[in-house]
């Protein structure tokens, strides 16, 4: 993973042009996104203190809430989508590791729209697994490079069935392009739908579902969760920002944060985890890096009126970057072990230290899922336009 100090750094490795944002063909409303820097450091803070004026103990904060979700769902047209179509999965090329198996994944999130990725398995016999869903942020193909590899491995070591898969327009997942105008519904929508690819293992435990990833995957880590109680506990990194939107159309391309009757930020949205754990893991050299004294207060207060307080944590790394590195790793590898009952000791060499020097890091070209002896089926529906109708197809087969 890259190491970037500036602001505009990172917005230029994302790949974010704020200028470029592509309003949905459907009647966006300009004036109700809320992009990039879209606060002031000051204002993003004065904007969390307006919102907690709004309500005084759990069941106002949840009354707002709910308004919250509502604005997710109707800004992302998220009902429109069908939900329950059939997964098609296909599994292929299994590799065994020093205590982990990798093999190339790739389902239907909706008819002919395939997720692709990768599944981790321990080798580990147990009667059953917690499973975590691994998202990645903006760089090239994420899902491929070497840290995402060796937090797949480690956390598969650690007795979790892991699942990495591509954000839209990177690696195998090229039917559409990662600036669609609906790019925020379609990721939402694949990740509710790996849910289901996880839970269609019998042997994955309902109650230990977790999800993880930083940057515009930590954006994904959060949605989710705010919107899938299926969710047990999560782990957003460098993300979650009072004054910062995300700058990519798939974190703030559509009219999430505000609408005629509410406006809120990715620090509520991040709060809907309440009172499922969460740790937050910041840096002091991106957006982020204000959390302990601004983010993180503001959602632990949020989950003081469940008192459950104990349950949200924040890991802040000062003099770190824009990364999902070894120290914020091993930080969400004890957080996840502690809340999902996987076993830290696994890739606890003998000094007591995380140790990942069991991984095998592959190729690219050995994780691709689509190759000439497993090619892409030629139903595949490609194309902006053609994917954009998937999505307003209408809720046919509405999740039970």
């Amino acid at each position: 993973m890259i190491k970037v100090q500036s602001f505009f750094a990172l917005l230029s490795l994302a790949g974010f042009s704020l200028l470029s944002l592509t309003l949905s063909a459907q009647a966006v409303d300009s004036t109700m996104l809320c992009q990039g820097a879209y606060y002031t450091e000051a204002e993003g803070k004065a904007a969390l203190e307006r919102f907690a004026a709004t309500y005084h103990d759990r069941k106002g904060w949840e009354e707002r809430a709910a308004r919250i979700r509502k604005g997710m769902v109707d800004g992302m047209g998220l009902a429109r989508i069908p939900e329950s179509t059939p997964l098609n999965p296909v599994i292929h090329s299994k590799r065994t590791y020093d205590g982990y198996t990798v093999e190339n994944v790739a389902f239907e999130s909706l008819p002919g729209f395939f997720v692709t990725g990768n599944l981790y398995r321990p080798t580990q016999k147990q009667s059953a697994y917690a499973g975590i869903l691994a998202t990645h942020g903006h760089g090239p193909d994420g899902r491929v490079q070497e840290y995402m590899q060796k937090r797949c491995a480690a956390l598969a070591r650690m007795g979790a069935i892991v699942f990495a898969y591509d954000m839209i327009g990177y690696a195998d997942a090229t039917q559409c392009s990662h600036k669609h105008p609906q790019a925020l519904a379609l990721q939402t929508h694949n990740s509710r739908r790996a849910v289901d690819f996880l839970l269609s293992f019998p042997e994955v435990d309902a109650k230990r579902i977790g999800v993880t990833g930083e940057s515009g995957g930590g954006t994904q880590a959060f949605f989710l969760t705010a919107l899938d109680d299926r969710i047990a506990v999560s782990v957003p990194v460098v993300m979650v920002s009072s004054y910062f939107f995300g700058g990519c159309s798939c974190e703030s391309g559509m009219p999430v944060h505000k609408s005629k009757d509410h406006q809120t930020s990715n620090v509520e949205i991040a709060a809907l985890a309440a009172p499922r754990p969460m740790l937050l893991i910041s840096d002091g050299k991106d957006w982020t890096k204000n959390t302990p004294a601004v983010e993180y207060p503001y959602i632990k207060n949020i989950y003081r009126l469940y008192g459950r307080e104990d349950q949200v944590e924040n890991l802040h790394l000062p003099d770190e970057g824009h990364d999902y590195g070894i120290s914020k790793r091993k930080g969400a590898y004890a957080f996840l072990a502690k809340h999902l009952n996987l076993s830290l000791e696994k890739v606890t060499n003998e000094k007591g230290e995380v140790d990942e020097s069991f991984v095998t890091v592959e190729s690219p070209s050995v994780l691709r899922v689509f190759d000439a002896q497993h090619p892409r089926p030629a139903y595949a529906v490609t194309g902006d336009k053609a994917v954009s109708a998937l999505l307003t197809a209408g809720n046919k087969t509405g999740r039970k």
